[in-house]
């Protein structure tokens, strides 16, 4: 692994080869960081994640729209988790790089092709400049620090590469309010009562909640965020606010439609369902200025 990676590698970064992947020294340990290594360490949580999350026909179209053909491309996945992004997109990348945090997801990454590294995402061990393509999917918001992460991912990209990242909440749209936020606050007991929801019991919930850190009322991403931390970085930026059933239509402006209870959040909070602002996700395709170093 470390021969395939050696160009790709900062020579200053600290990191060792192990059985199944490659390691960097994560130092700083934060409650979020914790809670991301549990989960996603679960070997059975994380199997369900790499079934059921992020495998639709409109989640492949939709990527392959933004990203266009990732084959003989140097891809770098951060927060590649199990591996969802190649298993679902398939192809033959010349390079595919997964970062994550977890050793248990790297494992079932390298099994979908991932060269699997387990790193801080803060602190990458790349130089700067060599990737085609670098992706973010559903990986900011699980971070503590999300304008650190999409950074030092965007450091990593070649000018005229690409930045993608989706799955990501909008914050206007998750910033409930009044009787919204009440729903909300209730929601564990009504999953409970109910028996619905992603997660089969009480444990691998608690889990599932502590590690999507900006993932509740008050958090999320904004147009703002992505423009501001990456048109100084020298990328041209394009955000496409989406539900999460739409495909390749989503870069011709359409959004999709929420499930009845995102509508029905927004509704209570006073905001228009149909709107913009209440899309549950931005996806950003920033590419960057061949002119830029």
């Amino acid at each position: 692994m470390m021969q395939q990676l050696n160009r790709y590698l900062d020579p200053n970064a600290q990191i060792s080869e192990g059985r199944n992947y490659l390691e960097c020294p994560i130092e700083a340990t934060t409650e979020g960081l914790k809670a991301n290594i549990y989960y996603f360490n679960q070997p059975e949580w994380a199997e369900e994640y790499l079934t059921y999350c992020h495998r639709s026909e409109d989640f492949k179209s939709r990527w392959m729209a933004a990203m266009g053909d990732w084959n003989d491309k140097i891809v770098l996945d951060i927060g590649c988790g199990p591996g969802n992004l190649s298993a679902t997109l398939k192809g033959k990348p010349k390079v595919l790089i997964g970062v994550d945090v977890a050793p248990g997801s790297l494992k079932l990454a390298a099994a979908h092709g991932y060269i699997p590294v387990l790193a801080d995402a803060t602190n990458l061990p790349f130089i700067s400049g060599f990737a085609d393509i670098v992706t973010l999917n559903a990986t900011l918001h699980h971070c503590d620090d999300m304008e650190a992460i999409l950074k030092e991912a965007a450091r990593c990209v070649k000018p005229g590469g690409l930045l993608i990242t989706d799955h990501d909440p909008q914050y206007s749209a998750w910033n409930y309010k009044g009787p919204a936020r009440l729903a909300w606050d209730a929601r564990l007991l009504l999953y409970r009562l109910t028996g619905r929801g992603f997660h089969k019991t009480d444990t691998q919930q608690y889990w599932g909640l502590a590690c999507e850190i900006h993932h509740k009322p008050g958090h999320g991403v904004t147009k703002e965020f992505f423009k501001e931390a990456l048109e100084p970085m020298g990328f041209e930026v394009q955000i496409y606010p989406h539900n999460h059933t739409v495909g390749a239509e989503v870069l011709t402006g359409v959004r999709g439609k929420a499930e009845l209870k995102y509508r029905l959040g927004n509704l209570l909070s006073g905001r228009n369902p149909a709107s913009e602002g209440s899309a549950l996700t931005l996806m950003c395709v920033a590419r960057k200025k061949m002119n830029e170093k």
